[in-house]
């Protein structure tokens, strides 16, 4: 798999895309950052959620209930527990 970096005005995060299935996946992980920088990071994150194809994947140390607050509806989401402890949150465009 051949991650490139992507700018992303705005963000502290590096944020990594990849092809993987048919979709545009972007990723970064946030599992080493205080609060609310993961929250900033990836709110300008899903700025680069264009179609249903693309995927927006961050990795946090805890779930982030309070971001599921602050995305917009036209945005879902999905939670996965790593065996880490950390959590892998999948956002896409909402069907």
């Amino acid at each position: 798999m051949n991650k490139k970096l992507v700018e992303i005005p705005g963000t502290t995060l590096p944020f990594y895309t990849y092809e993987k299935d048919g979709l545009t996946i972007y990723e970064f992980n946030a599992t080493e950052c205080n609060p609310p920088e993961p929250m900033v990071n990836t709110v300008k994150g899903l700025s680069l959620l264009k179609n249903e194809n693309d995927r927006l994947v961050g990795l946090f140390f805890h779930e982030p209930f309070p971001l599921y607050e602050r995305i917009p509806f036209t945005i879902s989401h999905e939670a996965v527990e790593l065996d880490s402890g950390d959590f892998q949150v999948t956002f896409k465009k909402a069907e």
